[in-house]
C-alpha cells in the first residue's frame, strides 16, 4: 500500500520552464512515484508536448488553470485604525470617547495593543494598553457602553475611518 502523501495544490508556473500560467491555460499534472513517495509536477501544454514521449509518470491529467483570486484587502487597514486612535487621543474630544474605546478594542483584537492594567480614577475606569512593538502606553477611558449604543458607535467609527483621517490633519 502507498504511504500517505501530502496534498499539494496546483503550481502557478510550469515546473520545467518556470513560465507562469495564465488564467485559462491548459495545464498537465504529472504524478511520479519515487522511493519515498510521490512527486507532482505541473507543466504547460507546450512542455507536455515536448515531454510526453520521454517520461512515464505514475499518473497524469489535463486541467484548465484558474488564477487564484486577488487577496482582498483588510476591511480596515491596521495603520489607519492606529493612526486614527492616536489622533483622537491627542485631540481628547469628549464626543470621541466611545470611538477611542472601540478603536483600542479593535487594536487589542489584532494584538497590536496589549491590555496591561485597569485603574479607577474617581468615577472613571482607565484601561491601560501597551503597544506590542513600540512599548508606548495608551490610556483609554472605558465609556461603559450599553448595548443600545453599539450601532451608533460603530457608525461613528466607520465614518471616522472612512473620512476622518483626511479631515483633521495636524498643522505644521
Amino acid at each position: 500500500m502507498f504511504g500517505e502523501w501530502e496534498i499539494k495544490s496546483r503550481s502557478r508556473a510550469c515546473a520545467r520552464s518556470e513560465t507562469p500560467f495564465n488564467d485559462g491555460d491548459t495545464v498537465w499534472t504529472l504524478l511520479f512515484q519515487e522511493k519515498d513517495g510521490f512527486h507532482r509536477e505541473d507543466v504547460s501544454e507546450a512542455t507536455w508536448l515536448q515531454l510526453k514521449d520521454t517520461v512515464e509518470p505514475f499518473s497524469f491529467w489535463r486541467s484548465t488553470y484558474q488564477a487564484p483570486p486577488p487577496v482582498p484587502p483588510e476591511p480596515i487597514q491596521k495603520e489607519s485604525v492606529e493612526t486614527l486612535l492616536r489622533r483622537l487621543i491627542q485631540e481628547d474630544s469628549p464626543e470621541h470617547l466611545n470611538a477611542r474605546y472601540v478603536l483600542a478594542a479593535m487594536l487589542e483584537r489584532k494584538k497590536i495593543l496589549k491590555p496591561v492594567d485597569v485603574r479607577e480614577a474617581g468615577d472613571e475606569r482607565i484601561l491601560i494598553y501597551e503597544h506590542a512593538k513600540s512599548g508606548e502606553v495608551f490610556l483609554i477611558v472605558d465609556p461603559r457602553l450599553r448595548l443600545d449604543q453599539i450601532d451608533t458607535v460603530q457608525e461613528q467609527v466607520s465614518s471616522l475611518l472612512g473620512t476622518g483621517l483626511a479631515v483633521h490633519q495636524p498643522e505644521q
